[in-house]
């Protein structure tokens, strides 16, 4: 097993550090320009934004300082698949991604369906001596079933942030429209996966060309929509009997269910929802061996209409959409660390899950860190366990999207930070934002740095990445949890060794 914790100081309070001419974020105060901070003993004590001369040759492009990251749906697998992720590799995988707090998901073996799995997974992160906030989500279901209510009084007692049956959706109307009644009452939300399982059983990727091409059975954007729109209609009554109630649908990815939750949040139901990284940076054809981002497979408006493509500006063919006849294709086919739920879908769907941060509707950026062992992994495509390790590589797959003028880099911080933390609501346990006196909750990352990544680098277990080998903008320097050092950058010649 890997070495959780790299740097000897991880864990101990931060004594004394000084960062000064860098860029600081501030998604609370809604603010960003040149600064300093002061940290004293595990306090961030001093937080100065400079003008004038001082500020002079600072900006965005260099090392950035802002609150640590909020993840709302990661899974760390232990209780009974430690040899994919336990506690600790997975909160070290975390630190190394700039996250300090961290929602875990209750598909673990036990479940986290009674307050016994809670003091356990407690215990874990105790023993392991990680900073990492770990906040936990109950089962809707008992064992995940799908059959009865879990004991959600029991587990809120036990300090549980909400209920999910992750992994799979929750799995009839009537056990939804019951658990968003008992949470509301408990105030706590319930996290839905939003999957028509009638439409996905043999699914393999994402219905379309790609699919097609390479044999693949169809996974169709109607299986998630369907789902949320019946999430949100049982909400909608549900909140006639219980106005607490509330809705979050993880990892939505196709325009229609983007839609839907912006019709619903104007109507003023009270949802919320998230996209991952993987769904806005990568698509469907990476399965056929592509290697560009969402935006840059889009088809230029002449392939679009099926028409030739127009010359690019140095005389290259035009982007068509089909990554065969763009020769965008540079890797072996069905490369399994792609198969994730849902799947990953078209350049297009990818661009809708831009628009919807960009327009309020999607709330929060979440890794869905899914990690796995070579045996689940390396297989068959279709026998691939789905999932992708992601929580060290979020942060580079949405500076990508800031690069390409996607996102602000403002906007991607709070879709990081402020934006999950309204998903929380109270159950956030640390001060959010550059809370002089408080205990200091940063990460610290060179946004001007490009790092490849290597496996043998990564702190998590999970190794199935389909980013192994490529290149990201923003290495994570250092990241301070609760005070005390949770990351350092041990490359040679790094100031936080």
């Amino acid at each position: 097993m890997a070495e959780p914790a790299r740097h000897p100081g991880v864990g101990r309070h931060v004594a004394s550090l000084e960062i000064s001419r860098a860029w600081l974020v501030d998604p609370v105060a809604g603010r960003e320009g040149p600064g300093e901070i002061v940290v004293r003993d595990g306090l961030l004590t001093a937080v100065n934004w400079l003008r004038g001369a001082e500020a002079d040759g600072i900006g965005a492009g260099g090392v950035v300082i802002t609150p640590g990251f909020v993840d709302l749906h990661a899974h760390f697998r232990e209780p009974g698949f430690e040899d994919a992720e336990t506690i600790a590799t997975g909160s070290a995988a975390a630190a190394h991604g700039g996250f300090t707090t961290v929602c875990l998901m209750p598909n673990t073996s036990p479940a986290i369906d009674r307050a016994g799995v809670v003091a356990g997974i407690r215990a874990a992160a105790e023993a392991c001596g990680t900073p990492i906030e770990l906040l936990l989500y109950g089962t809707v279901s008992a064992g995940r079933g799908g059959e009865t209510l879990a004991e959600l009084g029991e587990l809120a007692d036990a300090g549980v942030v909400g209920f999910s049956d992750d992994g799979a959706p929750v799995r009839s109307a009537s056990l939804l429209r019951n658990a968003l009644l008992y949470a509301g009452m408990l105030g706590l939300p319930v996290v839905d996966h939003p999957e028509e399982l009638s439409l996905t059983g043999d699914a393999e990727a994402n219905e379309g060309l790609v699919a097609t091409i390479l044999g693949l059975a169809g996974w169709p954007a109607a299986a998630e929509e369907a789902a949320v729109a019946r999430d949100l209609a049982v909400l909608a009554e549900a909140l006639a009997s219980e106005p607490r109630a509330r809705l979050h649908l993880t990892h939505l990815s196709v325009p229609g269910s983007i839609e839907l939750v912006r019709r619903a949040k104007a109507a003023g139901l009270p949802v919320t929802c998230d996209v991952t990284p993987h769904h806005l940076a990568l698509t469907d054809e990476w399965l056929a061996g592509a290697r560009r981002y969402a935006w840059e497979a889009m088809p230029d408006e002449a392939g679009e209409a099926g028409r030739p493509a127009s010359p690019g500006r140095s005389g290259e063919p035009g982007r068509t959409g089909d990554p065969w006849r763009d020769g965008a294709i540079v890797a072996p086919p069905y490369d399994p660390s792609l198969r994730v739920n849902p799947p990953l879908r078209r350049p297009s769907d990818a661009l809708a899950c831009l628009a919807g941060l960009n327009d309020g509707t999607v709330d929060a950026i979440a890794t869905d860190h899914a990690p796995h062992t070579s045996v689940m992994k390396e297989v068959e495509f279709g026998l691939a366990a789905n999932g992708i390790s992601g929580i060290e590589t979020a942060l580079g797959l949405v500076l990508a999207a800031v690069d390409a003028g996607h996102l602000t880099l403002a906007r991607a911080i709070e879709l990081l930070t402020t934006g999950p933390a309204g998903v929380l609501a109270d159950q956030l346990r640390r001060p959010l934002g550059f809370v002089e006196g408080a205990p200091a909750d940063l990460v610290v990352f060179d946004r001007g740095s490009i790092w490849a990544v290597d496996a043998g680098e990564l702190r998590s277990l999970g190794k199935n990445s389909p980013l192994i080998g490529h290149e990201l903008p923003g290495r994570v320097l250092l990241t301070i949890a609760g005070g005390r050092l949770a990351h350092a950058d041990d490359e040679p010649g790094s100031a936080f060794r």
